[in-house]
């Protein structure tokens, strides 16, 4: 069995194991089992942490949110233009997808999808993101018009990783991604009338 960790490690171990094998196996493929066997704890140890595996599961939905929120509030708080605010928030997102891709399939995979409470989850994330994004918008639309625009503006970054990562995309190179998906957004924001309605 594994070391003896505090709290805090052990959790975030089990939430790290977890996500991997949710990646691999889906939810219902997945036993607390498993789990416990990977990470080298006791099922009681498991239980201890995590009530079930839905609560399990819905706890690495949330982590995976949370990180990837705060990836793009640090990366786009340090930019000073819109343009470079677009460029580093494309670039926080796909390094995060590079170098969580785990936890990119677990949030956008189909155990999420396919279920009610998780899906509820994950449609809470998309909300929080295109919400961060909404802020960044510099138009002189409704605020309506700039929720449409974030919401459109993550469904590009979400395709974008899809295709990236996928069987036959090409291999992510976050920086590279960044360049082309920030300057087909940032143009079609420019574009943007002020009157459009």
């Amino acid at each position: 069995m594994a070391t003896r960790l505090p709290a805090d490690q052990r959790r975030r171990q089990l939430l790290d194991i977890s996500c991997g094998m949710f990646a691999e196996r889906g939810f219902h493929a997945t036993a607390m089992d498993d789990i416990a066997l990977a990470a080298g704890v006791t099922k009681p140890v498991l239980y201890q942490h995590f009530a079930s595996k839905r609560a399990l599961y819905a706890e690495v939905l949330d982590d995976v949110g949370g990180r990837l929120l705060a990836q793009l509030a640090d990366a786009t708080s340090a930019a000073t233009t819109g343009r470079e605010r677009v460029e580093s928030g494309f670039r926080a997102y796909f390094r995060f997808v590079d170098e969580n891709r785990d936890a990119f399939r677990v949030l956008f995979g189909s155990a999420a999808r396919n279920d009610a409470e998780f899906a509820v989850m994950v449609d809470r994330v998309l909300d929080d993101v295109a919400s961060a994004v909404e802020s960044l918008i510099a138009i002189e639309g409704t605020e309506e018009h700039r929720r449409v625009l974030a919401h459109a503006v993550v469904g590009i970054a979400e395709a974008s990783s899809r295709d990236a990562i996928g069987p036959g995309g090409a291999d992510l190179d976050p920086d590279r991604l960044a360049a082309w998906v920030a300057e087909l957004t940032w143009f079609g924001l420019r574009g943007i009338r002020s009157d459009a309605g």
